[in-house]
């Protein structure tokens, strides 16, 4: 099985879990103040319905989809639109693997690397916009 459709199992399992996005949010939100600022004013509701989105077609990305959507979320979060710094999304993928952890039972090694490689691709095009 290739790692994209490891991650895209464990991500179903994740998302069957009722709790996953707040996890990943409380993960994410304590790893720094300058995350928390940027979410101050935030719809956290319709944030996460973003975040499921987003994991997605980072996977898809990695499955050969088009960059389309990922060149989009790379603009919008350039230093010239939502400003998040490159070294945020390292943050961001730890906060997501400890929320893996916790929500998907077979998480393993294996699938956590997975998950760092599958979406490490994506997460590069987007920080190359910054």
């Amino acid at each position: 099985m290739t790692a994209a459709n490891r991650v895209m199992q464990s991500y179903g399992r994740c998302c069957a879990s009722p709790n996953f996005f707040d996890t990943f949010y409380q993960h994410f939100l304590a790893s720094s103040p300058a995350i928390r600022d940027k979410f101050t004013k935030t719809n956290m509701v319709a944030q996460k319905q973003l975040l499921r989105a987003g994991i997605l077609n980072l996977v898809l990305y990695a499955r050969g989809m088009s960059d389309t959507k990922l060149r989009a979320l790379g603009q919008s979060h350039s230093r010239e639109g939502l400003d998040i710094r490159p070294e945020l999304y390292d943050l961001w993928l730890d906060s997501l693997l400890l929320a893996v952890k916790e929500h998907d039972k077979d998480a393993d090694s294996d699938i956590l690397a997975a998950w760092r490689e599958v979406l490490g691709k994506g997460i590069n095009l987007i920080k190359s916009y910054y």
